[in-house]
């Protein structure tokens, strides 16, 4: 029986992938939630799944995490700056102790995007490919809910405000990027890498459209330069550091589509189309 261990197993995506492998006929004690704080696992651990600590912080973890494992979905930290050190000591610990192939969750384009979220994916990947381990990077695009999570602030100010100017987003909702993983996972020969996005390319002014139409009420997208994004940003609390990354990424949106993708290999791995624009922010308006 194959193991498979999911690093943040109680994350937003992490779960979703749990459920994806379970929903694909995985046995649940054949699943290793790899975490940072068991005591947040009680559900898995219900349903059959193996909880073991990982705490990314505390590499002395990780080698009893991924001890009989034979494969590994790394899901990148939410720590820009410090999640390389994070990631490395996350594939030291899964090649001492003899896993077999790992899987990470980068960003589209990860070797040659300008954007500047996308230098410790680049630099992840790198360490990877050199530890000798069997690998396959899902380039994940953006998720729709880096969009619909912000539907309270959005209604109440009657406005989504970027940078993005007309650039073009193909994005997919967390569920979609999941369940691209637990096949990844379940392949026997999958690709080193992945490009991974919607189907369906949008832009700032037809999500406000959409978000409008749902609401029925009138959602501006006000686009502003990037330095006004960042004291925006910053004066409701974003750190300045990664309110300046979230700027630069809507700044490449525009100049280069640094977001946008021509390919399918996401409804490729998952057999069907991505959820289409509409159907994710219905699921946010009804939520």
């Amino acid at each position: 029986m194959t193991t498979i261990a999911v690093t943040g197993a109680t994350g937003h995506l992490g779960r979703l992938v749990v459920d994806a492998l379970i929903s694909r006929g995985v046995e649940p004690g054949s699943i290793v939630a790899a975490v940072r704080s068991p005591e947040k696992a009680a559900g898995l651990l219900a349903r059959g799944v193996q909880v073991r600590e990982a705490d990314f912080d505390r590499p002395e973890t990780l080698a009893g995490a991924f001890a009989g494992v034979d494969k590994l979905l790394l899901i990148s930290t939410s720590s820009p700056g410090s999640r390389l050190a994070q990631h490395t000591a996350a594939i030291e610990a899964a090649k001492t102790a003899g896993v077999g192939f790992v899987a990470y969750t980068s960003i589209l384009r990860a070797d040659t995007t300008p954007v500047l979220l996308a230098a410790d994916h680049k630099a992840t990947e790198e360490a990877l490919a050199a530890s000798g381990l069997a690998h396959s990077f899902l380039r994940n695009g953006w998720y729709y809910e880096n969009y619909t999570a912000q539907l309270p602030t959005v209604k109440s100010t009657g406005s989504f405000l970027g940078s993005a100017g007309e650039g073009r987003i193909a994005a997919a909702t967390r569920a979609d990027y999941a369940e691209a993983a637990a096949v990844a996972l379940l392949l026997e020969n999958p690709r080193t890498a992945y490009e991974l996005g919607g189907d369906t390319p949008f832009t700032m002014a037809e999500l406000a459209a959409e978000v409008s139409a749902q609401l029925g009420t009138t959602i501006a997208y006000t686009d502003v330069p990037a330095e006004k994004l960042v004291e925006i940003l910053s004066g409701a609390g974003v750190p300045e550091g990664f309110a300046a990354i979230l700027a630069d990424t809507d700044v490449h949106i525009r100049e280069n589509g640094a977001l946008d993708n021509a390919g399918s290999d996401l409804s490729d791995l998952i057999g069907r189309p991505t959820t289409p624009l509409a159907d994710a922010v219905a699921e946010a308006v009804k939520a």
